[in-house]
């Protein structure tokens, strides 16, 4: 299958598109390199793509891009079967910074992705969305039903999105799929996430630091589950024209998570508290009984497995992902 991921270079990107290309697909990946966090990691990313090829009968293509130039995105489009639209500026702090510039990647790069595919053979448009579309909790876990009001530029993008792909679908019978992603994290994660930023402090022996109280809540979600999920849908038109929670079913206290890493790798120290930031949310936690109904999927791993490979492969890693971690 010939499938295009925008923002393939990027963390959950990268990983779709490796495992597309073990998968023995021909992948095409767009992505622009900026530098919202270290670039190092994009190329890692990128090199594991490469070198993957020559284990497998799939293909790899890097294209370096941006999602808004639009008669770029038209022509990679025209070649797919499928389009993995991954590509957004991330960060809910940023958008809350620059909400113009959230808004035009997150919905003028998506429009380019819809329009060139409804006038293309695409079978597919699968897009990455976000649980920070819901907002505040009216109750938990949040089902796909569940009012979104969500509290941020970047939420408000993403729910924008839903209904970009909504309507492309009903108007251009263009079938299109929402997955609403909980607080991704694992191998190569964006270095300013909440476990990565642990992790590497407890490792150089500086206290984690919270934002707020610590009693907010979070749903994370390992990489390969978002990866087993996007696998699901391509061989599968069972949620066409829907959205899916894709998390863990469980959730943590960031607090516990902190008290979770510091007491694996250094028990010795203080958890520091600073202030709340502006936008977080307070909490998430995911139902996932409709992907599970719809395309079989399970998440793999509660949250302290999931940690505790995460820390693993930290160790394995350090020397290369430590300093690009420590300068973002």
């Amino acid at each position: 299958m010939r499938i295009l991921v925008t923002g393939g270079a990027g963390f959950i990107g990268g990983h779709l598109a490796e495992a597309f290309v073990e998968d023995g697909h021909n992948v095409t990946t767009l992505d622009n390199f900026e530098p919202f966090y270290d670039l190092g990691i994009k190329r890692q990313t990128v090199e594991r793509c490469r070198t993957a090829v020559a284990d497998c009968e799939g293909t790899y293509e890097l294209v370096e891009g941006d999602v808004r130039d639009a008669e770029l995105v038209s022509d990679l489009v025209a070649d797919a079967e499928v389009v993995v639209h991954q590509a957004a500026q991330a960060g809910v702090r940023t958008s809350v910074d620059e909400p113009r510039k959230v808004t035009d990647i997150n919905l003028g790069g998506l429009v380019n992705v819809l329009e060139s595919a409804a006038q293309s053979e695409t079978r597919r448009v699968i897009l990455a969305s976000s649980s920070s579309v819901y907002g505040k909790p009216q109750s938990l876990p949040y089902t796909e039903e569940h009012p979104t009001e969500p509290v941020s530029p970047y939420g408000v993008s993403k729910l924008a999105g839903e209904h970009y792909a909504r309507v492309y679908d009903e108007l251009h019978d263009l079938p299109t799929v929402c997955l609403r992603y909980f607080t991704v994290y694992g191998p190569r994660m964006r270095p300013n996430m909440a476990i990565s930023n642990f992790v590497s402090r407890c490792y150089n022996g500086e206290p984690p630091v919270i934002y707020g109280d610590g009693t907010q809540t979070r749903d994370f979600t390992y990489v390969e589950d978002i990866v087993d999920a996007n696998r699901l849908l391509l061989t599968t038109d069972a949620a066409d024209g829907d959205v899916l929670n894709v998390g863990s079913s469980d959730n943590i206290s960031i607090r516990e998570l902190a008290e979770t890493v510091r007491n694996r790798l250094a028990p010795e120290l203080d958890i520091v508290y600073e202030d709340a930031r502006q936008a977080d949310a307070e909490h998430t936690h995911a139902s996932v009984e409709k992907a599970r109904e719809l395309l079989g999927y399970a998440p793999s791993r509660s949250i302290e497995e999931g940690v505790e490979e995460f820390i693993e492969w930290y160790d394995a890693n350090r020397e290369w992902y430590e300093p690009l971690v420590q300068s973002s």
